[in-house]
């Protein structure tokens, strides 16, 4: 069983450097629609069938294109959706940079509760919880292997990641998932294979059957930075996948 990890694209909220948690009417800005389109071509010949949502905005417009050109009706599951940031919803980032939990959430995110909202071990919970039955009620259901996607958010994304690579909470923060990016993980009986992560552009034609995982994972690499709540790189201007040279936020 193979799942296509698939976050949204760049939001209004990304290019305003500010967190926009699950609040309302987020969408995406032109370029983040022209990443959502950029998806669907690269994604479209590959045998997916079903495809699993935040039900944000944002996630939503991002999968909109691919699923209408594989006919097939998307899936809204809300342990899918963005973090619960409770009172930092909103605000601007360069705003939180002095909050104390800006460090824990840097360096013992499985510690980091949000005030008045959700702690980042909770979110791997629900959000690991969510992948791993969705896996296994399409195999059952199919009869057999199954590739599918789910679009969600950073932070999420990279919580599934951690369970998958079978790395701490703690250290999820040294994961990069970008907007519109891709990372696959395959999962088996006995363990779970990272096949690709933070993919922005690499062919992906051999993922569409289940192979040997590979002695090491395709992966982009990033200048060092320190992560921003959202899954965003400290100092980036845009959020445009830019990869530009970025500086420690803490």
């Amino acid at each position: 069983m193979t799942v296509i990890l698939l976050r949204h694209g760049v939001s209004t909220s990304n290019t305003a450097r500010t967190l926009a948690g699950r609040s309302a009417g987020v969408d995406l800005t032109e370029h983040g629609n022209t990443q959502a389109r950029t998806v669907a071509e690269r994604l479209a010949a590959l045998p997916i069938e079903h495809i699993v949502h935040s039900p944000l905005l944002r996630c939503q417009r991002t999968i909109a294109p691919l699923a209408e050109k594989l006919g097939l009706e998307p899936e809204s599951d809300d342990r899918l959706i963005e973090v619960d940031y409770g009172d930092w919803t909103g605000k601007a980032i360069a705003d939180l940079l002095s909050e104390p939990l800006w460090k824990v959430v840097q360096r013992h995110a499985s510690g980091a509760v949000f005030p008045s909202g959700e702690g980042l071990a909770q979110v791997q919970i629900r959000a690991v919880a969510a992948v791993r039955e969705h896996d296994r009620r399409f195999a059952e259901k199919a009869g057999h292997d199954v590739l599918w996607v789910a679009c969600t958010h950073g932070d999420v994304i990279k919580s599934v990641l951690a369970d998958a690579l079978g790395l701490h909470l703690d250290g999820f923060q040294r994961i990069v998932v970008e907007p519109a990016s891709i990372s696959i993980v395959r999962y088996t009986p006995t363990s779970p294979f990272v096949v690709r992560l933070n993919d922005t552009g690499a062919d992906l034609s051999g993922s569409a059957k289940p192979q040997r995982p590979a002695s090491a994972s395709a992966t982009s690499t990033a200048p060092e930075a320190g992560p921003v709540p959202g899954g965003e790189l400290g100092g980036t201007p845009s959020a445009d996948n830019g990869n530009a040279e970025l500086r420690d936020s803490l």
